[in-house]
């Protein structure tokens, strides 16, 4: 199973790269796929490229039930 998380783009690096931050850890990421992006714009990250951009309240609904998720296998 395969399973694309929102994240937040916290700094453009570079041609197609981009700084993002999953739950307070930073990764790079491919962003070439994506056109117009900005900083703290949220994006559908999926082994490392972002497939598409996401409203910022869906994605936090998303990240919020993922967390409830993680706390019930605990």
């Amino acid at each position: 199973m395969c399973l694309a998380v929102p994240v937040e783009v916290v700094a453009l690096t570079g041609p197609g790269r981009a700084l993002a931050n999953m739950g307070g850890v930073r990764r790079e990421i491919d962003v070439s796929l994506l056109d117009g992006l900005e900083v703290g714009d949220f994006v559908i990250l999926h082994v490392g490229f972002a497939l598409q951009k996401l409203d910022r309240v869906e994605a936090e609904r998303t990240l919020a039930m993922l967390q409830q998720m993680a706390a019930q296998q605990q």
